[in-house]
C-alpha cells in the first residue's frame, strides 16, 4: 500500500436541519443542530483512514476548542496529524443547512485554513516526500495550492485535485494535476462552458484534458461518474440508495479513489469502490460522521 498526503482544510461544521431552504430575508425555525468535524481536507483524510489507507495531513487550525477537537478527531481515526499546526486566528467553521430532500447549502469561514502558506509546505516537505499520492482541494489559499502541486510534481508524486469550492483555474495549476475530480457545477466553472446535457459534459471534459490534466473523473451525483483521458472515456453508474444527507459525498468519493489507487487498483475498480463509498456516505447525516469504514463497504449489498 502506498502512502497518501492530504493538504487542505479543517473546519468545524455547524449543521442545522430544515424542511426547506430559506429564501432571502426569511427566518426559519430549524430542527436538529450538531457540531461535526469537517473541512474538505480533513473529510478526505478521514475517508481514506477509515478505508484503511495510510494517510498524513498538512493543515492549520486555531488555538481554540474547535481546533483541538478537530485534531483529536483525526487522531482517533488514525490520521497522522504531525503536520497540522496552530495559527494565531480562529479555526475554520462551516455553516451547513440540510433540507428534507438531503440537499445542502454551505457557507464557510476559512479562519486558520487561509493561514496555510507556501512556507508551511516547505516546513512540512517530509510529509510529501514520504508519500506516493498527494491530494489537494481549494479551501486553502490558491497560491499555496499552486505551490504544493509544483512541489509534489517536482518530487514525482501522483497528484489528485478535488476542485472544490470551484474557482477558475489557470494552466499553472492544471499542468501539475494528474487526476481532477470535479462535479458538474465545478466542471462548468473550470471549463467556462454551460452544461445542460451529456454532449456538453463531453465537450467540457475534453477542454480540460487539452489544458494538460492527465485524467478526469466527473461526479454526477445519483447518476454516477464519468472517466476521461486522452485515449478513452467510460461511465460508471451510481449505486441506488435512499439519501439522507449529501454533505460529504464528494469528499468520500475522492478519498476512496485515492485509497483504491494506493492499493494499485485499476481506475475502473477504483471508481466502483468510490461509488460504493459515496453511496454509503449519503445514507448518514453529517460530514465525517457519515464516512464508512472498509468493513461497511465490504458488507454493502445493493
Amino acid at each position: 500500500m502506498k502512502n497518501i498526503c492530504v493538504i487542505g482544510s479543517l473546519n468545524m461544521d455547524l449543521v442545522v436541519n430544515v424542511d426547506t431552504m430559506p429564501k432571502p430575508g426569511q427566518t426559519l425555525l430549524g430542527g436538529n443542530f450538531k457540531e461535526v468535524p469537517g473541512g474538505k481536507g480533513a473529510n478526505q483524510a478521514v475517508a481514506m483512514a477509515r478505508l484503511d489507507g495510510r494517510v498524513s495531513m498538512i493543515g492549520k487550525v486555531g488555538n481554540d476548542s474547535f481546533g483541538k477537537t478537530l485534531v483529536k478527531s483525526l487522531n482517533d481515526d488514525n490520521v497522522n496529524t504531525d503536520y497540522i499546526h496552530e495559527a494565531d486566528c480562529p479555526t475554520g467553521v462551516a455553516f451547513i443547512t440540510v433540507d428534507k430532500n438531503a440537499q445542502n447549502a454551505i457557507v464557510v469561514a476559512p479562519g486558520a485554513n487561509f493561514e496555510l502558506t507556501k512556507n508551511d509546505i516547505d516546513k512540512n516537505i517530509d510529509c510529501i516526500k514520504n508519500s506516493d499520492i498527494v491530494v489537494i482541494q481549494l479551501e486553502t489559499p490558491l497560491e499555496t495550492v499552486i505551490y504544493a502541486l509544483q512541489v509534489a510534481k517536482n518530487l514525482n508524486k501522483y497528484t489528485i485535485l478535488n476542485p472544490a469550492p470551484a474557482v477558475k483555474l489557470d494552466d499553472e495549476i492544471i499542468k501539475n494535476v494528474d487526476l481532477l475530480t470535479p462535479n458538474e457545477t465545478e466542471l462548468e466553472i473550470l471549463s467556462e462552458m454551460k452544461i445542460e446535457n451529456e454532449d456538453d459534459i463531453s465537450k467540457a471534459t475534453n477542454k480540460i484534458i487539452e489544458k494538460g490534466v492527465k485524467e478526469l473523473i466527473v461526479t454526477l451525483g445519483s447518476k454516477g461518474s464519468l472517466y476521461i483521458n486522452k485515449e478513452k472515456s467510460f461511465f460508471k453508474s451510481a449505486y441506488k440508495v435512499d439519501a439522507i444527507d449529501t454533505t460529504a459525498a464528494g469528499d468520500s468519493f475522492t478519498g476512496a479513489l485515492a485509497v483504491a489507487l494506493s492499493n494499485n487498483k485499476s481506475i475502473d475498480e477504483a471508481m466502483d469502490f468510490a461509488s460504493k463509498v459515496g453511496a454509503l456516505s449519503v445514507m448518514k447525516e453529517g460530514a465525517q460522521s457519515s464516512l464508512p469504514t472498509l468493513k461497511d463497504v465490504k458488507s454493502f449489498i445493493v
